[in-house]
């Protein structure tokens, strides 16, 4: 007689979800983020398919928890284009200052930035989240080209850079609100078509 195994938690694992992100981070890692499928992350961790969407929504969110990430696109894309479109570049400045002004959200950026900065498969990983999942959602949500949104990424890594790893002075202990100010108006001119 067969006795058929039903698809979901798989009999005593105390920690199926923690498996599933650790499996999730070595199949990102592998094969970064456009190509590791659910599927491919279920087989890894040993689960139905089924298990995985039970404890996360979309790929996006996995990937985000995966590597512990602060910024979930789910949050930042309302954040971002919610709102009077002349005020744009000011709410994108000021949401990644408030994002990475805690150390908690802070150091795992901070080491994703510097593993890309070294290690090709996490660049890549990195590029290909930011891109399919936030930069180019943002740019089609205000309808400017992708070669905007990356300029206004590149402004803002620039800062990113400047403040948290190189931590160049004024600008690793500007006021949060100076920065905002400084920046908004640049931000904005990339995001007006």
């Amino acid at each position: 007689m067969t006795v058929r195994r039903r698809p979901g938690r798989r009999p005593g694992s105390a920690d199926t979800r923690g498996e599933i992100l650790a499996a999730a981070r070595n199949v990102f890692a592998e094969k970064g983020f456009d190509k590791a499928t659910v599927r491919g992350i279920a087989r890894e961790a040993k689960v139905d398919p089924a298990l995985v969407h039970h404890y996360f929504d979309t790929k996006e969110r996995m990937f985000v928890e995966a590597m512990q990430l602060p910024v979930d696109p789910d949050l930042v894309l309302p954040t971002v284009l919610d709102g009077p479109r002349e005020e744009v570049g000011e709410r994108l400045a000021r949401l990644i200052l408030r994002l990475l002004a805690e150390p908690e959200a802070r150091q795992p950026v901070l080491a994703l930035i510097r593993s890309a900065m070294t290690n090709e498969q996490a660049v890549t990983m990195v590029r290909e989240f930011m891109t399919h999942a936030l930069l180019y959602r943002i740019a089609d949500g205000l309808g400017v080209s992708h070669l905007r949104m990356e300029l206004t990424f590149a402004q803002l890594f620039g800062v990113i850079m400047g403040r948290h790893v190189l931590r160049l002075e004024p600008l690793a202990s500007a006021d949060e609100e100076e920065l905002v100010a400084l920046l908004a108006p640049t931000i904005q001119r990339y995001l007006t078509p």
